[in-house]
């Protein structure tokens, strides 16, 4: 399927790794221009020399999604540097599951910080770009857990709710100006949040796949190639009528829609 994203300029947040990588990568195949940033200078630089070397047109920037002002940066930086601006993935982001009581002021305001602020700041910086070109795409990394809350899944379970607001909110608002606006929920994904908790229980980051896989219907881990197909088909012009909705990769782990 011809996806249309030959030329699109992208700007893809927490690029360097896992799903973000994988997006990256996903997008570049298909012909977009690519800008992506994170946190530490030298995976950033050695990612973007690999892609140039395929051929890629990419841009890769340092900016930490818990700083005002960084994330504005690199969406005006991208813009700059390709000339326009069609599409963003907010990817950057974290977990923090733990126990209501244990969670203190200081872990709500980052957890908030760099999964709704940091989505209202890169939406909010590329907006104007997206109307000089005639639309755009939008689409916010989220969690199964934020349409079926569980217990000590604090912060994490509260502001990936608000997220989905967010973008419930920002589809009916954007939709005049051809700007749409969708959610990927994921569930277990292979990832390295996924080997740390491995490295956490001694086990084996395999050991710990095949445990996980047993408690999810298609009895697997998902791959992060899985995901970054799902965020192109929303990028493209093949979903040019979809906005609004949260769509979740989870192998059926969720027990709803």
């Amino acid at each position: 399927m011809e996806l249309g994203l030959k030329g699109k300029v992208a700007a893809v947040t927490g690029g360097t790794e896992g799903i973000g990588r994988s997006t990256v990568e996903r997008l570049v195949a298909e012909g977009a221009k690519v800008a992506f940033c994170a946190r530490r200078a030298e995976l950033v630089k050695a990612f973007a020399e690999e892609l140039k070397k395929q051929g890629g047109d990419v841009l890769g920037l340092v900016a930490d999604a818990a700083k005002e002002g960084e994330l504005e940066k690199f969406i005006e930086d991208t813009a700059k540097h390709f000339g326009r601006l069609d599409i963003v993935v907010n990817n950057a982001g974290g977990t923090g599951q733990d126990p209501f009581e244990k969670v203190l002021d200081p872990a709500w305001k980052h957890d908030l910080e760099i999964k709704v602020m940091a989505h209202v700041r890169t939406i909010r910086a590329a907006v104007p770009h997206m109307r000089k070109v005639g639309g755009g795409r939008i689409i916010n990394l989220n969690m199964v857990s934020a349409k079926q809350p569980g217990a000590a899944m604090f912060p994490t379970t509260v502001s990936r709710a608000a997220g989905l607001a967010l973008a419930k909110g920002l589809s009916k608002e954007l939709a005049p100006d051809n700007i749409l606006v969708n959610v990927v929920a994921v569930g277990k994904i292979k990832s390295m949040q996924q080997a740390r908790r491995a490295a956490k229980t001694g086990k084996t980051v395999e050991q710990h796949y095949a445990e996980t896989g047993k408690t999810i219907p298609m009895q697997r881990v998902g791959e992060s190639e899985e995901v970054a197909n799902v965020i192109a088909f929303l990028a493209s012009d093949a979903a040019s009528y979809v906005t609004g909705c949260c769509i979740n990769v989870d192998g059926g782990l969720s027990g709803v829609l």
